[in-house]
């Protein structure tokens, strides 16, 4: 047995792979999260594409160590339940891993989404040579991976980190969660194009928001600078709390580049509280789009998690 499955459960998309013990990412495959179905159908589907998936790599499920599931909050990880995610509006109290145990008779392992790419960026990215990081996801919602330490800090029921729903400003409007003016109502992807649509007068995905933005187009770039400003604050905000010792961005949004990276660690020079931790580094992932799944999979190798036994 040495190869493992890692499974990244998104609000858009749920990405397999199959990884080795060493963290070589052998194979992938990327299928639309599809909310108009029943979660017990999706998650047939997701059966269905992993056999795809190892047929296409020459393996057999004897080869499997076990599979890792990340998904998004709030979750149950001592029952293995996917609860009541706000990108998820379909999957209530969802039995993730004995659902998955119908189909698999292997170990499986699960956590909250963050969490376990912050577990990869450990393992094989940019926290390797660090005892205290946090791991900050901006794509289609807003979540922290927290590692402090030198362990995984996930919270009662696996839900510590959902940074997302930390209120930044009520007069933005009110948020998937109940709440108005969410870090993730303000910052996420999901909330980029909503606001470059309005702006724009039509629909635009994310990436045409940016690229409006590197056009000079200027009520895009005046409204995405403090979308950056706010994110600035957000990462003073976990330094404040957690005091790490870096900040690694991943996410579709951290896909821009500089002009995200360079507003926020300006901010972050100017406003931490303590003056020595003004220097904090903030990187990208070295995993990019690989770190849901990767870190999924580093879940059956981290000695702390439990197999369930439902």
């Amino acid at each position: 047995m040495t190869k493992i499955i890692g499974i990244d459960i998104g609000g858009t998309k749920i990405a397999i792979g199959l990884i080795s013990i060493e963290g070589e990412l052998l194979a992938t495959k990327t299928i639309p999260t599809d909310q108009s179905i029943k979660p017990t159908k999706m998650i047939g589907q997701i059966y269905q594409h992993t056999l795809q998936l190892l047929d296409r790599a020459h393996t057999a499920l004897s080869e499997i160590l076990g599979i890792g599931i990340g998904a998004p909050g709030p979750i149950n990880t001592k029952k293995g339940v996917i609860t009541y995610p706000p990108n998820l509006p379909q999957w209530r109290n969802v039995p993730i891993v004995a659902e998955m145990k119908k189909h698999f008779n292997l170990p499986i392992f699960f956590e909250n989404d963050a969490s376990a790419a912050a577990l990869a960026e450990k393992w094989l990215g940019a926290g390797q040579s660090e005892s205290d990081f946090i791991y900050l996801t901006i794509s289609t919602g807003i979540g922290a991976g927290i590692y402090t330490n030198n362990a995984l800090l996930t919270g009662a029921k696996g839900n510590a980190g959902d940074f997302g729903h930390t209120v930044i400003n009520p007069a933005f409007g009110q948020c998937v969660c109940g709440q108005r003016g969410c870090l993730e109502h303000i910052a996420s992807g999901t909330a980029i194009a909503r606001e470059g649509s309005k702006i724009v007068g039509k629909p635009l995905a994310t990436k045409e928001v940016f690229s409006l933005y590197q056009s000079n187009h200027n009520e895009i770039i005046s409204y995405l600078d403090s979308v950056f400003q706010t994110l600035g604050a957000a990462c003073v905000t976990l330094i404040n709390t957690f005091e790490p010792n870096k900040i690694i961005i991943g996410g579709g949004v951290s896909k821009v580049g500089d002009s995200l990276f360079d507003p926020i660690r300006d901010y972050v020079q100017q406003y931490t509280l303590n003056p020595d931790n003004r220097e904090t580094a903030i990187v990208p992932a070295a995993l990019e789009q690989n770190a849901g799944v990767i870190g999924a999979a580093a879940l059956v190798l981290h000695t702390k998690q439990k197999e369930y036994s439902v």
